[in-house]
């Protein structure tokens, strides 16, 4: 699946960032205005696991307790390793196990037609992996930068994600889920370009 490809490598490049996470730098600022690393962990932990629970059809839109992530950076690296595991085998749910999901619940209907129920609105596989590998990857850097150790993305990475923002990223979605798009020359590298559309400075 192209979408799983994409996550795959966006989960790889966040992994090596956060590698360099400690429990003195949680309290740091972060290139996400008024968050601090730790609050960012949290919110990254909490995206993965409703990709972790998207990999098995269905993602639940609330009561996702995420506040241990601030406190324990660990926690987050387990959880990056569990969603690739779930978008390589999926359908392995506890659900399925012990036969909580029937047939006509909001999962059981998303696995049967190959896609993803979230709320109300079914979305296809690859597109949830593809935005789920911006989400990742994005933030991947984010926490890099916070850390004082800021790792670009791989350019073949960067370039895939920068054709799929302008498609995820509506004018709507700003300034709620993003900052105005910051300015940068139009020679710069496709990483780059990608941080400004998403309002970041890319030099943080």
């Amino acid at each position: 699946m192209l979408g799983l490809s994409l996550l795959e490598r966006a989960v790889d490049y966040t992994q090596g960032s956060l590698r360099v996470v400690t429990r003195t730098a949680l309290c740091r600022p972060t290139p996400c205005a008024g968050w601090t690393l730790g609050t960012l962990l949290a919110h990254l932990d909490d995206s993965l696991r409703a990709l972790r629970e998207a990999a098995d059809g269905d993602v639940a839109l609330a009561g996702r307790p995420s506040a241990r992530a601030a406190r324990t950076p660990l926690l987050v690296r387990d959880t990056v390793a569990d969603v690739l595991t779930a978008w390589r085998h999926p359908f392995h749910t506890q659900g399925e196990r012990d036969g909580t999901v029937e047939a006509g619940e909001p999962g059981a209907v998303a696995q049967s037609c190959g896609g993803v129920g979230v709320g109300d609105r079914w979305l296809s596989r690859p597109v949830v992996a593809a935005v789920g590998a911006m989400e990742v990857a994005v933030h991947g850097w984010d926490v890099a930068a916070a850390c004082g150790e800021p790792r670009p993305m791989p350019d073949p990475l960067a370039e895939e994600l920068l054709d799929l923002a302008p498609l995820f990223v509506a004018p709507a979605d700003r300034p709620g889920r993003f900052a105005p798009a910051v300015q940068v020359m139009p020679y710069a590298s496709a990483h780059d370009r990608l941080l400004a559309y998403l309002g970041r400075d890319p030099h943080h």
